[in-house]
């Protein structure tokens, strides 16, 4: 089955597919481990950041050999992509979805930019699939002290129907990622609520798949209840780098004389997927 295809059908079940960012290759099998674990379709997701450590090619090449050789539904995204030309390049490099951050640009410029993403993609003769964003929801994934300046958390701010449905129709995009109280990173003391409502009466009108992003720290009822509504993908990062930082310094502390990666590193990942496990059985309420 293709991404596209497991899309459709978690919307048909209500459930929704996991979307973790990694950063190293302890993240990539944490990832692919925990939905293995599950038998659930998961996707893993690399910023422009990410990216750039990673390697481009060498993500892909990486993903699509444990596809292939665990015979395992694991996709890749290019998580939260500023220009054309960086889209153009992980569409090139074969990645099966891709996203075009506009969300800080005019609604017109994010609409032209997003159509000409579109049109690249159709043109590649894959099934690529492209999401637009519309609402700034911060761009941090790290812990942090308030609500970044100028993200929208008020229900007045927050993506309107009307808007996603003229955004899709004018780009083509194939899924959409809203503001609806979502924030990128995890806010000390909790995060705001997430407007449930908002999120069903975008899915209503746009008839398309829609993501939450900055799903860290939210709560399982309010991620339930998106998902509900209309999100087939649940994005997850900061939660993860907390994690994995917290299992790093817990086996250096414990273990200071060892000298092998594999050794210090591994309860890393463990934390990591311990994390993953539990998100993947909240979207797909296991």
């Amino acid at each position: 089955m293709t991404l596209r295809e497991h899309i459709q059908e978690a919307i048909s079940k209500k459930v929704a597919i996991g979307h973790f960012n990694i950063s190293t290759l302890d993240g990539v099998w944490a990832v692919a481990d925990a939905a293995k674990e599950l038998n659930v379709p998961v996707i893993i997701g690399v910023s422009e950041g990410e990216r750039d450590y990673v390697g481009v090619n060498e993500i892909y090449a990486i993903v699509k050999s444990i596809r292939e050789h665990r015979n395992q539904p694991v996709f890749l995204n290019a998580d939260h992509t500023y220009s054309f030309e960086r889209v153009k390049e992980a569409i090139d490099a074969g990645f099966d979805s891709v996203i075009f951050d506009g969300a800080q640009l005019s609604f017109e410029d994010n609409i032209a930019i997003t159509k000409k993403c579109v049109e690249y993609a159709r043109a590649s003769g894959r099934d690529v699939l492209v999401e637009g964003e519309l609402g700034f929801i911060g761009a941090s994934s790290k812990l942090l002290d308030a609500i970044p300046v100028g993200a929208v958390v008020g229900d007045a701010n927050m993506t309107k129907p009307e808007d996603a449905l003229s955004f899709i129709q004018a780009t083509g995009a194939d899924i959409l990622a809203p503001a609806v109280g979502n924030i990128h990173g995890l806010i000390r003391g909790g995060e705001p609520a997430l407007n449930i409502d908002r999120v069903q009466k975008i899915s209503t009108t746009t008839k398309i798949p829609l993501v939450l992003h900055g799903a860290s720290g939210n709560t399982a009822d309010d991620i339930r209840g998106c998902v509900a509504s209309g999100v087939a993908i649940v994005h997850v990062n900061t939660e993860l780098r907390v994690a994995y930082r917290g299992g790093l310094v817990k086996a250096l502390s414990e273990y200071p004389d060892e000298v092998a990666p594999y050794k210090y590193l591994r309860p890393a990942k463990s934390a990591m997927q311990k994390v993953i496990e539990e998100k993947l059985k909240i979207i797909n309420r296991l």
